[in-house]
């Protein structure tokens, strides 16, 4: 790798690090933690490379790349940020970032777009704005579809840049997903965050199904966007006549104040086609983009966040503020949510109101869960529980009582070991099977005493402690917020 490096983030540590990392790849770096300096250097016709974060204390880095394209169209800027919303994904789209990464993000990503970009500064790119002239760029406190779209698991990552990508693209989109994931408020935010935004948003289901309904739907969306939810829930007859309507659109002389067209649909809409649900004409003309919603079983590490998330959001709403505990926290982990993000959501509600002290409780979490019919999955081992004996595992039906101890050879391999305790937590199930998901659980169960380990004998050093496990520094920060980790004054999170 060849060439200059700037750098503009007030995080020291994350600028220690990209900069050791660049120099070592051979390029030349200037780290600051000012965009006022970071601008002079791009006045002054340095660097070959941008990489900046969102929110500095002069400024914001999205805010800055028109001024950078305009001074300098052959800069690239990669765009790193704390910020992990949707919109954040769509301003640095829409500012023509060449790339945009979540913190914390994996060095190897970095370097590789860093890579990518620089094998690219030899192609003068002609002068442009950084957003099209017929588009209105979305502000930074645009329009918040009360966004339970927050993450930064790779799946919705994924999810954030297609969105990005097509929001004022001219055509149609379907959000597929099971029920409970969020595909409305996806679909809400192709309107919100657009630049239709200003016109109307008209939502038609299987209840509207009339032809004078329909053509009522599509006349006040015109200009704006006609949402079509579950149209293999419409029967043969309308979904024949919403596509004689969306013909006429097409022919006809107002084809530009056509709405734009998004559905909603199950998780294999192609599947609805084959059975004969879902007309194959019609499909086609609501599918010019799938985007897929992730089930929150496909991003377990956003669960956390994103109950604390919605309980903040039930607070704000007249709700009681409310907290989670760390054993709240890994039992709602732990559970497998099949009713997605409308059921997380609607348990934190639950909590918030139920809730004895500001505090939310293991026990009340559990007691939510059985509450609404739901047996709570057994929340991680708790081999690495504070204090707790290695022999201690909870179980979610698990007989009462202390659990006996187990003897340990002081010979014993750590294999040996591993193997007795898992033992005794099948042995516990007795007849049944431990619930899904045992794999990752233990892999987090002995990953957080590893970690706590590793913290103490480096002293607290962060930076110390990624270098003995091998790992990111920005990956163990994760890890450290994930995992609940207790941060004391030999352990600061830097």
């Amino acid at each position: 790798m060849d060439g200059t490096v700037l750098i503009a983030d007030d995080d020291r540590t994350i600028r220690t690090v990209l900069t050791q990392a660049l120099t070592r790849a051979g390029c030349r770096v200037h780290a600051t933690g000012s965009l006022a300096q970071l601008s002079r250097w791009v006045e002054e016709g340095r660097g070959d490379l941008v990489i900046t974060d969102v929110m500095m204390p002069d400024g914001n880095g999205i805010d800055m790349i028109p001024a950078i394209r305009s001074a300098r169209p052959d800069l690239p800027v990669i765009v790193i940020s704390a910020q992990n919303t949707i919109v954040t994904a769509i301003r640095a789209t829409e500012a023509a970032a060449f790339e945009y990464l979540p913190k914390p993000f994996d060095l190897p990503d970095l370097m590789s777009s860093a890579g990518q970009a620089l094998s690219r500064r030899v192609r003068k790119a002609e002068p442009a704005p950084a957003v099209a002239p017929s588009l209105t760029p979305v502000p930074e406190n645009a329009a918040d579809p009360t966004l339970p779209l927050i993450g930064h698991a790779p799946a919705m990552q994924n999810l954030f840049r297609m969105v990005a990508r097509v929001l004022n693209a001219d055509l149609p989109v379907m959000i597929a997903g099971e029920a409970g994931v969020g595909k409305t408020v996806v679909a809400r935010s192709f309107h919100d965050l657009s630049d239709r935004r200003d016109a109307g948003f008209v939502v038609l289901t299987s209840a509207d199904l009339s032809e004078e309904a329909i053509h009522r739907a599509g006349e006040r969306a015109q200009g704006g966007t006609l949402l079509v939810e579950d149209p293999a829930g419409f029967d043969s007859a309308a979904q024949a006549r919403l596509i004689g309507m969306i013909e006429t659109w097409e022919a006809g002389p107002s084809r530009h104040q056509m709405p734009r067209l998004v559905s909603t649909t199950g998780p294999e809409p192609q599947t609805d086609v084959a059975s004969g649900r879902l007309r194959a004409d019609l499909y086609y003309r609501l599918a010019g983009v799938t985007i897929s919603v992730p089930p929150l079983r496909a991003r377990v590490d956003d669960i956390p966040p994103l109950a604390r998330h919605l309980l903040a959001r039930a607070a704000a709403q007249g709700l009681p503020q409310r907290a989670l505990s760390q054993g709240a926290v890994a039992l709602i982990r732990a559970h497998p949510f099949p009713g997605n993000v409308r059921e997380l959501e609607n348990l934190m509600r639950r909590l918030a109101l139920t809730a004895a002290g500001t505090e939310i409780s293991e026990s009340e979490v559990r007691g939510a869960l059985l509450e609404s019919g739901l047996q709570p999955q057994a929340p991680p081992l708790s081999v690495a529980a504070a204090n707790a004996r290695p022999a201690s595992v909870t179980v979610g039906a698990a007989p009462q009582g202390p659990a006996p101890a187990m003897a340990e050879p002081a010979n014993m391999r750590l294999a040996q070991s591993v193997e007795m305790h898992l033992q005794r937590y099948f042995d516990l199930h007795g007849d049944h099977l431990p619930p899904p998901g045992l794999y990752d659980r233990i892999l987090r169960e002995i990953e957080k005493p590893l970690l706590e380990l590793a913290l103490d004998a480096t002293g607290g050093n962060q930076l110390r402690c990624a270098d003995l496990l091998g790992i990111n520094r920005n990956t163990l920060r994760k890890k450290l917020t994930d995992l609940n980790i207790e941060v004391t004054r030999r352990r600061k999170l830097m």
